[in-house]
């Protein structure tokens, strides 16, 4: 049997020396890493409405964070999934909006308690696979390479000792460590990947947890920071740097590979959040102009938060009858603002480009 063959039921209790955690490579990166989350909370409370991003981020994270699972959809699939009552989504996009679902969960649970325990971690997960097996009680769980079917780790298989490292996991995430809170992100995930708690949906959970963390540092107010791009991008790194840290200790190349991922994430986020507050105030000058009689700057802001939108959304939404919010979309349509599609039963009227910015 091989070294990564066997249950890392050793793995060491946090927090981990600090030697390597506060180098200045490190300590350089992450007041690049600060200043840009800085500027992306402000930045966001600047759009017309905050569902806006939120939406999008939240639809975008679960597109990318399953696809490296190697479940595929698009956004097209996950916004008509959204907007059409009663349409049948194919299980890649059922499990897309789970991730969703899972994540909006999370935030809940956060906003309403304030803090994230064990026992919200495995609410979460559950949300997101759809099962309740909760915490891993069987040995067997195995990394494996997936060209080759060579193991590359094998976390902790002692049902015990998987409680003892998720409480001390927990006790971390409240602790007063004077860390800086990007440091402790990236250890907190290290540490969750390497216990590796669930039978299945592991990489999922610990990249909520991610950005709930930083959420409950008052770091951001809402769960806007789409990670997993990142990690799609630089996946080797990601994989091999996790497993570095468990064989060497060598926690400084982690570190920075996280607070690198945040602050390249945070940046790409308000270039986003930018162009969306550019086209928001061009489209509404353009109404202005061009349609008079349904101009609202209610009624843009709800084409903003639902860029595939229905009649139905508008009615429901604004409060107007089905013929007002019928003219309301048509004339729109007619200005060369919105799309018209026919999919299933339902007229869709998308926002295209707004779309177009959202997939980017």
């Amino acid at each position: 049997m091989t070294k990564s063959e066997i249950p890392f039921n050793n793995l060491p209790l946090l927090p981990p020396p600090r030697q390597q955690l506060e180098t200045m490579q490190v300590l350089r990166q992450v007041s690049r890493t600060a200043a840009a989350v800085g500027e992306l909370k402000g930045l966001a409370n600047t759009l017309p409405n905050p569902s806006i991003l939120l939406n999008a981020v939240v639809l975008k994270e679960a597109t990318a964070s399953s696809e490296i699972e190697n479940i595929i959809t698009t956004q097209d699939r996950l916004y008509q999934a959204l907007s059409i009552k009663g349409l049948e989504a194919d299980p890649s996009t059922k499990e897309v909006l789970r991730y969703r679902e899972a994540l909006l969960a999370g935030f809940g649970f956060l906003t309403e308690r304030g803090f994230l325990s064990t026992n919200a971690i495995v609410q979460i997960q559950q949300v997101l696979e759809e099962n309740s097996a909760g915490i891993r009680r069987l040995p067997g769980t195995a990394l494996k390479n997936a060209a080759t079917g060579t193991t590359i780790y094998t976390p902790p298989d002692d049902h015990d000792t998987i409680l003892r490292l998720m409480k001390n996991l927990e006790d971390y995430l409240h602790s007063d460590d004077d860390l800086s809170p990007f440091i402790q992100l990236a250890i907190q995930h290290y540490q969750f990947e390497s216990i590796h708690p669930f039978y299945d949906g592991n990489g999922r959970t610990g990249r909520i947890l991610n950005v709930l963390f930083l959420i409950m540092k008052g770091l951001l107010d809402k769960p806007v920071l789409f990670l997993s791009k990142y990690i799609i991008d630089h996946k080797a790194d990601y994989y091999r740097l996790l497993q570095e840290v468990r064989t060497h200790e060598n926690w400084e190349d982690w570190v920075l590979y996280m607070t690198k991922a945040v602050e390249v994430t945070a940046r790409e986020t308000i270039h986003k959040i930018r162009q969306i507050n550019d086209l928001f105030y061009q489209t509404l000058e353009r109404v202005k102009q061009e349609k008079p009689k349904v101009y609202s700057k209610e009624f843009l802001e709800l084409l903003f938060v639902q860029p595939y939108c229905r009649i139905e959304i508008v009615m429901e939404q604004l409060g107007v009858s089905r013929p007002t919010a019928s003219r309301y979309l048509n004339e729109l349509s007619a200005a060369g603002i919105l799309d018209i599609k026919q999919v299933w039963k339902e007229t869709l009227f998308i926002h295209q480009e707004l779309f177009d910015i959202l997939r980017e």
